[in-house]
């Protein structure tokens, strides 16, 4: 089973432990990062996508014609477009950057910050919105003739697309979340499904509700799964785990800075994903092999913040009970974006390929063996049979 990287495409140097220095869109600083990412064998980076930030589709455009390799995933929210001009824009990226975009449909968790953008739907409305947009988005990129389109949340006559995308039949989609609704909307439309770091029995749980939404929404596959963590890695684990509280107590300082835009949410997170962190901090501090949860409490489960803590060694041991859960796509992202890019990418992402391909060539032979066995016994049952 192919395993794939994925790291974060910040348009500025700040994080949640330093402040940024940067202007919110700086372009040496988007460059140098994707470049870090590119030069120490990541797959492909996330633009994500916040209330105020910058536009994610024109930064991935300005990366996508600079790189040659990098493959970029798109955070998309259907609020803040109609879903045949977003179509028509994801087709054009895709074809900036010679079919390797992937969109990441994000439905909104967080009533406050959805309002900030118009956006006054309730949490159940936002998934159908979704779906819908994601069918749309999908036709337009596929349908060379005109169609009509009439649902619950938009309506139009005779759209058809001049741009298409590079990839055939269509760019893949991806989507995250922790509630029935987000089970049930990525069940049924996603390429992907996208979750944050948990313990690994959790995590066994939701990918198991994943494979049940496909198979309720009629489909014969299963979206790829997507597990996102924050590594703290250093050469012996007692120096890891100094960083790792010098990272908390960095966290806690810049939380209660003045100027901070991002806040918690007055009552505690609205949305399933990080109430679950919360929930799983409260229970333990350590999970598993590396699992480290106060830097999810740190910040109040804000998205993705359980840290893998420890050598690159047990890191990446760490991440391949993941891969043996049947998790493809493991996303990584430090606090210090540059230099822990470069260091996850030095350090771990090789052991985790090396190792991955030796179980893909043992998987192989074993099953070369049993269908060597499995002719054999015809082979036999043949003779039997003509004796």
């Amino acid at each position: 089973m192919p395993v794939e990287f994925l790291g974060i495409a910040a348009t500025g140097d700040g994080s949640e432990t330093s402040a940024r220095t940067t202007a919110a869109f700086d372009r040496d600083y988007t460059l140098r990062l994707a470049r870090a990412h590119e030069d120490h064998g990541w797959d492909r980076v996330l633009f994500a996508y916040g209330a105020g930030a910058p536009d994610p589709a024109p930064s991935a455009a300005f990366l996508a014609a600079r790189l040659e390799r990098l493959q970029i995933l798109l955070a998309h929210r259907p609020n803040v477009s109609y879903p045949t001009f977003a179509a028509k824009t994801f087709a054009t990226l895709d074809r900036i950057s010679d079919g390797r975009l992937t969109v990441h449909f994000i439905t909104g968790g967080n009533d406050h910050e959805q309002q900030r953008e118009g956006d006054f739907l309730t949490k159940d409305q936002r998934y159908a919105r979704t779906r819908e947009y994601i069918g749309i988005v999908k036709k337009a990129w596929t349908s060379h003739e005109p169609f009509d389109h009439e649902g619950e949340y938009y309506r139009f006559n005779d759209f058809v697309s001049d741009v298409f995308p590079v990839q055939q039949p269509r760019p893949a989609v991806s989507f995250g979340g922790s509630s029935p609704a987000a089970y049930a909307a990525g069940g049924a439309e996603a390429d992907v499904f996208c979750l944050w770091g948990e313990p690994l029995a959790a995590t066994a749980e939701q990918i198991e509700r994943v494979r049940e939404a496909a198979a309720a929404a009629g489909r014969t596959d299963t979206p790829r799964i997507q597990v996102a963590f924050r590594p703290i890695i250093a050469p012996t684990e007692e120096l890891a785990w100094e960083k790792a509280h010098r990272t908390v107590d960095a966290i806690r300082a810049r939380q209660s800075a003045p100027g901070l835009v991002r806040r918690r949410p007055a009552g505690g997170p609205e949305n399933a994903g990080s109430q679950r962190l919360i929930e799983i901090a409260g229970k333990g501090e350590r999970y598993d092999r590396a699992l480290w949860t106060p830097t999810a409490a740190a910040t109040g489960g804000a998205g993705n913040s359980n840290a893998l803590v420890g050598t690159p060694e047990t890191v990446a041991e760490a991440l391949l009970d993941y891969y043996d859960l049947g998790v493809e796509i493991l996303s990584a992202r430090g606090y210090d974006l540059i230099g822990d890019a470069v260091d996850f990418g030095r350090h771990v992402i090789p052991i985790v390929r090396e190792e991955v391909a030796k179980r893909d060539a043992a998987a192989a032979a074993r099953l070369a063996a049993e269908d060597e066995a499995a002719r054999r016994r015809e082979r036999q049952q043949l003779i039997a049979v003509q004796a």
